[in-house]
């Protein structure tokens, strides 16, 4: 997750988004790419904004493919995470290289120096091909984000969000590139989920959106298409089904662990809904489905539940913090 969420708690003075974004992005050592020959014609040099675990496999799935990728957070955020992809790296490598440890060194070393990190939006974007955003789930700091990110991107750049609930369109509307603005909604872990979701606005351009499937694919990815529509294709019809188990356990009808058991066992999922929930974060599921609820409050799909609130309140997030419908003995980030 974007530190900027972290800090828009954490600093009741700052009016605006904006403002927020600036005092988040303070200045660092630059870290210039130098532009070369690579794996796509049309996009070599990539920035991830967000140092989050999103960001992080995103910027591992680009520099193991070759792509020169810079990373745009705070001092925290890009320090965590280099320390995310190194372990993901480690996984990697154990199983890549069992009983080779120089080669394992190696496939390390030279994914790590495809990667480097920058505090300044400006320096992050002056050389960018394109800009992949993966920040917190609110539509007020994207929107913010990306008017200046819009002004500090040469004109060739294209934009890409993350974004796994909210509306392209909407994102981009305060941008002057619209047509340069598509989605690509990358799956957790990163390095390890084949699929990306890959959006066409209204306003994308045919152009936009075949450099972006291209791009999807040169990260080992298996794109598919979707329209701008809330949730996209997975997200849509998942999280309804993540709703009624939580609805489920709500009314005392079964324990999270049967749920899971009976859904792996009797339905061939490979987790079940509260493993997955974990894995998502429960603040992510919680964020969309408040979207959605307001945007469509009689939808019964989208009806809150008081215990994802609970949790969520509790900082009961999950995996990444250790604790959500199960404990782990190691957090995320």
């Amino acid at each position: 997750m974007f530190s900027v969420y972290k800090i828009l708690q954490r600093n009741q003075n700052f009016t605006t988004t904006r403002e927020i974004i600036k005092k988040t992005l303070f200045t660092s050592t630059a870290c210039h790419l130098q532009k070369e020959n690579g794996v796509n014609d049309n996009i070599k040099n990539v920035t991830v904004i967000g140092g989050g675990i999103m960001g992080a496999g995103i910027a591992q799935a680009a520099a193991q493919n070759g792509f020169h990728v810079l990373v745009v957070d705070n001092d925290e955020f890009t320090q965590k995470c280099l320390v995310n992809i190194s372990r993901s790296l480690d996984i990697i490598a154990r199983k890549k290289f069992p009983d080779e440890p120089k080669g394992a060194k190696k496939f390390r070393d030279d994914i790590f120096r495809n990667i480097k990190t920058t505090q300044k939006i400006s320096v992050g974007c002056e050389n960018a091909d394109i800009v992949v955003e993966a920040i917190v789930e609110n539509i007020g700091i994207k929107r913010s984000l990306f008017n200046q990110l819009d002004e500090a991107s040469p004109a060739k750049t294209i934009f890409a969000s993350n974004t796994s609930s909210l509306l392209i369109e909407d994102i981009a509307s305060l941008t002057t590139r619209p047509e340069k603005f598509g989605g690509l909604h990358f799956f957790n872990p990163v390095w390890a989920m084949k699929l990306c979701e890959v959006i066409k606005a209204k306003q994308t351009s045919d152009d936009t959106y075949n450099k972006l499937v291209k791009f999807a694919q040169d990260l080992g990815k298996t794109p598919v298409k979707s329209v701008d529509t809330p949730g996209f294709v997975v997200n849509r019809l998942l999280f309804p089904y993540l709703m009624e188990a939580l609805r489920f356990y709500e009314r005392g009808d079964s324990t999270p662990e049967d749920i899971d058991t009976a859904m792996k066992l009797g339905a061939g999922y490979k987790v079940g809904p509260f493993e997955l929930l974990d894995i998502i974060g429960l603040d992510t599921v919680k964020s969309a489905i408040d979207g959605w609820h307001k945007n469509e409050p009689e939808n019964n799909l989208f009806k809150p539940s008081e215990i994802l609130n609970k949790m969520v309140a509790e900082k009961k997030l999950g995996r990444k913090t250790g604790q959500g419908f199960y404990k782990y003995k190691h957090i995320m980030y």
